[in-house]
């Protein structure tokens, strides 16, 4: 296995919209976050996912780029940007941005130009057609509305846009379109950044013709089409072409957004010898409560499903390498969808217990700002309270067909504004975050649940994580190691070991929240847990443990 920074490093996500806002506008920044670099160093973090700071309308916050070179105002000035590249640098923090590249915004200057005229230079750099039978070019539905084609009146055609209206899909068949973003991405590259989280970046090659989808349709008839535009052959050749022309020569990380992968597709992308990726952030865990109509009807999760996808991926990246995350800033909270929440001491536990299931598997572990705190779901009042595109367009979809009430609860429950909400520094007004009006509402938990309440606390969730990254920080067994699952049948029992050179570290995690008895079988020391327990052979709801021998 090749060796490399970004398989030894834990990485950070920020959203900064809502991590620190500096200046009181209600909007966390770049100057925000600069602040806050010791903590992340003192929390052991070697590399920041920095999600999209680019200037934007901010239809979608910030995944609609109006300018892919310059910063959004609100965040600040690319002055504060180099500031902040050089203030991690010199704590030995790598930065990793997001780049969105599938769509652009329909205010970027290519689309206001492509839109004036059929015969426009920019026409090419995005996906236009002609109507069928006086409606829309083919089926395709979009993830954020109906139907994923927008009349543009000014020219009779219409513009595909997998996203939101005001997310017009790039034509990546344009090779002057892929040349003008080969070149924007080694002027940040030059700039200094370190690698990039590419947004849904397995969309961008769509079929030959636009074919209609075969999926189930939608209430307005549309299908959502991805067996026409996720991971299609072209993908691959884009893909390689980006490598050879942006990263070549370069000590940079290559991370891809994956939705619709398999495993055995993921394996074949992660691949360290004919991949493509580095990395990529595949969607079998975040959907495993996924009900039959979607992400917004909930259902139980299993924990049989749960070791069965860890697994699977597990064995997919025995030649490459794997992401370990339990959320990100399009899904809810961890701690509330995979642990408990009725009690603060089940909280804080299973929020341990979480942490240590998926940050010792074999890959990089991801932590989204605020899981170190055991950060919850936020009780939003009404829907006048959320801020996301995804779940207000589902709302006003679902008003003609009676299940509003129920897609109300299915965004209280997996909603993407939770992982949205300001970031808990402190006890004071607003959790710290900002003096002015926050731009979204701020978890009513946060004077109990905050970074200075839980630095004052040794038994904290937020030292836990400390203690957690600094064992694997400092352990090549696992970075490194080999992963072998363990009572792959049990009922409560998620283990696993991890084997390097004669060393063997052995996680048990009791992931419901019943006691059990721990297999009698020697595991030699245990050097890590989350609660304390003289009772060796039982394991308490939701304890775990990290053995070594």
């Amino acid at each position: 296995m090749k060796q490399a920074w970004w398989k030894e490093r834990v990485f950070y996500q920020i959203y900064p919209r809502s991590f620190l806002d500096s200046n009181g506008d209600g909007i966390g920044d770049l100057r925000g976050i600069i602040e806050r670099l010791d903590y992340l160093q003192s929390l052991g973090i070697g590399a920041l996912w920095l999600c999209p700071v680019y200037d934007s309308p901010n239809d979608d916050n910030g995944y609609d780029i109006r300018d892919y070179e310059s910063i959004m105002a609100e965040f600040g000035t690319m002055a504060d940007f180099d500031a902040l590249l050089e203030g991690l640098h010199a704590r030995d923090i790598k930065l990793v941005m997001d780049l969105v590249v599938n769509h652009s915004s329909d205010e970027h200057a290519w689309f206001t130009e492509s839109r004036k005229a059929k015969d426009n230079p920019y026409r090419n750099y995005y996906i236009w057609r002609d109507g069928t039978d006086g409606g829309t070019p083919n089926n395709w539905a979009s993830f954020f509305s109906p139907s994923a084609w927008k009349l543009d009146e000014a020219t009779g055609q219409y513009y595909l846009h997998l996203f939101s209206e005001k997310q017009p899909d790039l034509n990546w068949e344009n090779p002057v379109l892929r040349g003008e973003v080969f070149a924007m991405v080694n002027r940040w590259f030059d700039r200094g950044v370190d690698g990039f989280r590419m947004d849904v970046i397995n969309c961008i090659a769509k079929d030959e013709g636009l074919p209609d989808g075969s999926g189930a349709p939608n209430a307005a008839g549309y299908a959502l089409a991805f067996e026409h535009f996720a991971n299609r052959p072209k993908f691959y050749d884009y893909l390689r072409e980006l490598r050879e022309n942006c990263y070549a020569g370069r000590d940079c990380l290559c991370l891809g957004e994956a939705p619709f992968t398999s495993p055995e597709e993921g394996a074949r992308m992660l691949d360290e010898e004919t991949g493509i990726f580095d990395m990529i952030f595949p969607f079998d865990l975040m959907e495993i409560d996924d009900g039959p109509n979607g992400k917004y009807d909930p259902v139980p999760w299993t924990l049989a499903r749960f070791k069965q996808i860890v697994n699977r991926w597990q064995i997919a990246t025995e030649h490459g390498w794997g992401s370990l995350f339990w959320s990100n800033h399009d899904q809810a909270r961890a701690v509330s969808r995979f642990g408990c929440n009725d009690s603060e001491e089940r909280r804080v536990r299973s929020a341990k217990m979480l942490a240590v299931a998926m940050h010792l598997l074999r890959g990089t572990p991801f932590v989204y700002q605020g899981e170190e705190l055991g950060m919850t779901n936020t009780p939003f009042p009404d829907e006048i309270a959320i801020r996301d595109i995804e779940g207000i367009n589902a709302l006003n979809e679902t008003r003609a067909t009676g299940r509003q009430d129920a897609i109300w609860k299915g965004i209280l429950h997996k909603g993407r504004d939770h992982a949205r909400t300001p970031m808990q520094w402190n006890a004071k007004k607003n959790a710290g975050f900002t003096t002015g009006e926050p731009w979204i509402m701020v978890n009513p938990n946060y004077v109990s649940t905050n970074a200075a309440t839980e630095e004052d606390d040794a038994d904290s969730v937020l030292h836990f994580y400390r203690k957690l990254i600094q064992l694997r920080n400092g352990s090549k067994t696992l970075q490194y190691g080999s992963y072998r699952p363990l009572w792959t049948e049990h009922k409560q029992l998620f283990a696993y070991a991890r084997e390097l050179d004669g060393e063997t570290f052995t996680i048990v995690c009791n992931m419901i929240g019943e006691e059990m008895s721990l297999p009698q079988v020697k595991l030699g020391e245990c050097i890590l847990s989350n609660i304390y327990s003289e009772n060796q052979t039982e394991l308490q709801p939701f304890e775990a443990r990290v053995y070594f021998r």
